[in-house]
């Protein structure tokens, strides 16, 4: 199986594609399929809180004359005017200058009210960016979306609302896979889900069955059968919402976002039949609490750590600078525990 990271700029639409050379795929469910039980007010309040992400076709040499509307992307307005995107779907790419993230969008609301909205702040590392409607203009947004309190499980129940390939808005629905993936285009793990996604999806809501959001479209898994922009798949990934709304709520508060660190680098080591993570170097605030170098990392908080990546997404999603973590680990043939008390960057 071979999978590598499509470049966006192969994409008219942009919705991080992830090619996976497997044969062909059905995109869409069976005719017969039974409807899904969602609740149809809830329904409806994600559709009008959806906004899709306007690219910019105006031609500089004739500035009188209006561009077409080209949907490049998806987003939803989480209050007040705030508007949350993935941030691969706000970028442009200058064949020049390179990637940069515009200061301003322009968005289409569901009832066709075309809106400016600009920059509050942004997460690279996360793929998260929020943008913010002028005041005047905060009564055309109909609806809003919240983001879910509880953390999802594999199996559960969801929809998402979007612009696949810059047309819509439609609905897709499906249910979660594994809530726990890690792929190379984002330092988070990732939920998985078994929705219709496409180029343009980036940036929507994953919504749970009470229209709450769960996730932010991110990426997906795509049959590869020719070297055409039209992406589609039914494997699809999300960012998940309590990471995303940390990140929304510090730019909506214009303060910095800092991760925990514990200063540690980590390789992997075969522990009886099982492989675990080791101590490969060690650093503050690791050291001063007693971690030494070749420790076999067990767990932290009782949260078993299987690999660098569980302990990173651990780190970012469940704690912040300051705060203190058990930290259990083997040491040759003693099982031992130390207080880490975190730092932050």
């Amino acid at each position: 199986m071979r999978i590598h990271h499509r470049p966006l700029s192969t994409c008219s639409s942009s919705l991080i594609a992830l090619t996976v050379w497997i044969g062909a795929t059905m995109l869409t469910t069976p005719l017969g399929a039974e409807p899904t039980p969602f609740n149809q007010e809830a329904l409806l309040r994600a559709k009008l809180a959806t906004v899709g992400v306007l690219e910019d076709t105006q031609d500089q040499r004739t500035p009188d004359k209006p561009g077409k509307i080209l949907v490049r992307g998806t987003g939803f307005h989480l209050r007040d005017g705030y508007i949350v995107t993935a941030r691969h779907a706000a970028e442009k790419h200058d064949p020049t200058t390179g990637v940069l993230l515009e200061k301003q969008i322009r968005i289409l609301t569901t009832d066709l009210h075309e809106l400016s909205a600009d920059l509050v702040g942004d997460s690279a590392f996360m793929d998260v960016v929020v943008y913010r409607v002028t005041e005047a203009h905060r009564a055309k947004l109909r609806a809003n979306a919240s983001f879910a309190a509880e953390d999802v499980q594999s199996g559960q129940e969801v929809f998402t609302v979007g612009y696949p390939m810059g047309w819509g808005p439609t609905m897709s629905f499906g249910h979660l896979g594994n809530t726990n993936t890690f792929l190379q285009t984002v330092d988070t793990r990732l939920i998985q889900a078994d929705v219709a996604a496409c180029s343009g999806n980036s940036g929507g809501g994953l919504f749970n069955d009470k229209g709450e959001v769960v996730g932010i479209m991110h990426a997906i898994i795509q049959t590869e059968r020719d070297d055409s922009t039209a992406h589609c798949s039914r494997m699809a990934f999300a960012i998940p919402a309590n990471l995303a709304n940390r990140i929304v709520n510090a730019a909506m508060e214009g303060k910095p976002l800092a991760f925990s660190k514990m200063g540690i680098h980590m390789m992997a080591v075969k522990d009886g039949t099982k492989w675990r993570m080791a101590v490969k170097e060690v650093g503050e605030p690791s050291k001063s609490a007693g971690i030494q170098k070749h420790d076999i990392i067990i767990a932290v908080d009782d949260t078993e750590i299987d690999d660098a990546k569980h302990l990173k997404n651990y780190l970012i999603e469940r704690t912040t600078p300051g705060q203190q973590v058990q930290v259990k680990v083997r040491r040759i043939d003693a099982t031992l525990t130390f207080t880490v008390t975190l730092g932050g960057g």
